[in-house]
């Protein structure tokens, strides 16, 4: 699936971002592509995030409560955003890996990237999709 009008750096961070999100390389790999005091929203309890800790953190939460799983079906440039970010939407398929095998949701949402001018994630918004 072509990205549409997303710079080759940010969809290649992306790409492999979602790759490493299910494995034990999350981590490791949090610094290469957050920013240091990225926005982050918190799907379990509401609110926002901030930090790599903050996030590490509630992805470990994620993987205590289940297995998530979140497929990537396409990219498309968002545009700018402002003080010299650019915005990345990627349209996923969530789900979760149980005793049974890998269980997909029928619907797609949005996850929304602001990227910094470090070419780091700045910001993630999740969002209905279209």
């Amino acid at each position: 699936m072509p990205a549409e009008g997303v710079p080759a750096a940010q969809e290649a961070l992306l790409r492999r971002m979602y790759e490493v999100f299910a494995t034990d390389e999350r981590d490791a790999f949090v610094p290469r592509c957050l920013a240091p005091d990225v926005n982050w929203p918190n799907m379990l309890d509401g609110g926002r995030l901030h930090g790599h800790e903050a996030v590490r953190a509630y992805w470990a939460r994620q993987f205590a409560a289940g297995h998530p799983l979140v497929r990537l079906d396409g990219l498309r440039s968002g545009g700018a955003g402002g003080a010299g970010e650019s915005e990345v939407v990627v349209t996923v398929r969530l789900g979760a890996r149980d005793a049974s095998g890998e269980r997909w949701a029928e619907e797609t949402v949005e996850h929304v990237y602001r990227f910094g001018e470090d070419g780091l994630v700045a910001r993630m918004d999740v969002r209905a999709g279209a």
